[in-house]
């Protein structure tokens, strides 16, 4: 029997295929954007569990009285949700295999983020490249958009991450 394999997945016995996690080096094209989905909705439990392990006190995302004393109609979502629900929605496709994240750069918060917005994002290649000092490894740079439900732009930011330079050699040896 012959099983039919879609895109995004490649086989792996007669019978059987896997999901494939993650772009090798050659995978990347600059200029590419990838659009990520599902899309994700900050409910409440992000917000107040971020803050508690983060420690951070700020009223502005934890006191009502406060935001609408201050002219905020509700507390603001902290800004370490949305980029890690941004971020966490590139990841799939983009790093699954990195084995590092070099840097994140230029990032900037554009627009108020609430409990019950849906955030989704897209990335664009912006480089890849063989790395010099690892010559299995590529390094890859993309720029991140994060938008809501209204297609506000409310987060952006510069990322850089090593991959795979073969990708199916580290598929077959760890499975993914």
């Amino acid at each position: 029997m012959s099983v039919v394999v879609p895109q995004g997945y490649r086989p792996v016995g007669e019978t059987r295929i896997r999901e494939n996690v993650g772009f090798g080096l050659e995978d990347f094209t600059v200029g590419t954007v990838i659009e990520h989905r599902p899309a994700r909705t900050v409910t409440e439990t992000d917000h107040v569990l971020t803050l508690a392990l983060t420690g951070n006190p700020a009223p502005v995302h934890c006191d009502t009285t406060y935001c609408e004393a201050t002219g905020r109609t509700r507390p603001l979502v902290c800004g370490m949700v949305t980029l890690g629900i941004v971020l966490g929605a590139t990841v799939r496709s983009t790093s699954g295999l990195t084995t590092a994240n070099l840097a994140l750069d230029e990032l900037r918060l554009e627009h108020p983020v609430h409990v019950g917005d849906t955030l989704h994002a897209e990335t664009e290649i912006v480089g890849a490249r063989r790395s010099a000092s690892r010559p299995h490894q590529g390094i890859v740079t993309c720029r991140v958009n994060g938008y809501n439900q209204h297609d506000h732009r409310v987060i952006t930011f510069t990322r850089t991450f090593l991959v795979p330079a073969d990708a199916t050699t580290v598929r077959d040896a760890t499975r993914y």
